[in-house]
């Protein structure tokens, strides 16, 4: 899995875990629903600023966003 990939898996994972939807975080990051799609999916390549603000908006430490250790294996492609 690349690193858009991972990065994705985790911020669909630890959204679901928030009780949150896309357009709600999408907010809470002061972007569009779409680029959170984009993200869910490996197809955005995200700044380390859309990192910070994901972070902040999951009240999770950007770290988190980047463990390989969480995904799911059927989030492994």
């Amino acid at each position: 899995m690349d690193i858009r990939g991972l990065f994705g898996a985790n911020v669909r994972r630890l959204r679901r875990a928030a009780g949150l939807s896309q357009e709600v975080l999408a907010e809470r990051m002061g972007v569009d629903r779409a680029y959170i799609s984009w993200i869910e999916t490996g197809r955005q390549n995200a700044t380390l600023l859309s990192l910070w603000h994901a972070s902040q908006a999951l009240n999770v430490r950007p770290a988190a966003l980047l463990d390989e250790n969480q995904v799911p294996a059927d989030d492994q492609k």
